[in-house]
């Protein structure tokens, strides 16, 4: 599969080693290459490409920003954040990216980028209001599907994401989750806990208060949620009788 690619960075080395880099795969048929935002839009309005690979930090309009716009295309191309930093993750939550990639980068990391690049032209897209999570394993940044997580537990200013008998900590508050996430499902239990409302199997009092049981796991409701998640299964419940 041969693929046609947009390159984007305001550094000069750095844009020449990861154009080189897409160059370098046997999956690429072409680089095109933009020292800015303005210019990879110059690019994309005369050129179809699959992807853009893409810094986030650059002066005038930044990488999230072009990402926005990117996203309003009628047929929007992969984006594959290339940064040296991790606080551009919240962000991309949102945004659907393909991909996001840490500087330095490797020749065998960003394969699996162009993998899924690929991946996309064989198989139709997820939705885009099915945005993919950027989590750290083993110093590889890899994407999840939200839909995956189970429940989040807040760990500071960082949030961590339980998938199945796994979890991942991504660095988030869980108040900005339980904010961005409130229309696809997720409510907020607990000053420390946010689950996905459809797996909550059990709500049960105990002596110490309500729990609420997930995957076979009792989670806490505190007193001051406990009122919204009775009305919020109630309701649930009730569109499933009726449908």
């Amino acid at each position: 599969m041969s693929l046609v690619v947009l390159a984007v960075d305001d550094e000069p080395p750095a844009l020449d080693e990861l154009a080189y880099l897409l160059n370098a795969d046997g999956r690429v048929a072409h680089v095109h290459r933009a020292g800015d935002a303005t210019e990879a839009l110059r690019v994309l309005r005369d050129t179809e490409v699959d992807a853009v690979f893409l810094d986030i930090r650059m002066p005038g309009l930044d990488g999230m920003e072009l990402a926005r716009i990117l996203r309003r295309f009628a047929q929007p191309p992969a984006i594959v954040f290339v940064t040296a930093y991790d606080d551009g993750a919240v962000d991309a939550f949102d945004l659907g990216v393909t991909d996001y990639v840490r500087k330095p980068v490797r020749a065998e990391r960003l394969g699996e980028s162009l993998r899924r690049v690929a991946g996309l032209r064989a198989v139709p897209s997820p939705p885009q209001d099915e945005p993919a999570i950027p989590v750290e394993l083993a110093g590889t940044t890899r994407m999840l599907p939200r839909s995956s997580v189970r429940w989040v537990e807040a760990q500071g200013d960082y949030a961590r994401l339980h998938i199945g008998e796994t979890s991942h900590l991504v660095r988030v508050s869980l108040a900005t989750l339980a904010e961005r996430w409130a229309n696809a499902g997720f409510v907020r239990i607990h000053r420390s806990y946010l689950v996905q409302l459809r797996l909550v199997t059990e709500l049960r009092l105990t002596g110490s208060g309500y729990v609420v049981a997930v995957d076979g796991v009792e989670l806490p409701v505190s007193r001051r949620h406990t009122r919204e998640l009775k009305d919020r299964l109630i309701r649930a419940a009730k569109h499933d009788w009726t449908r």
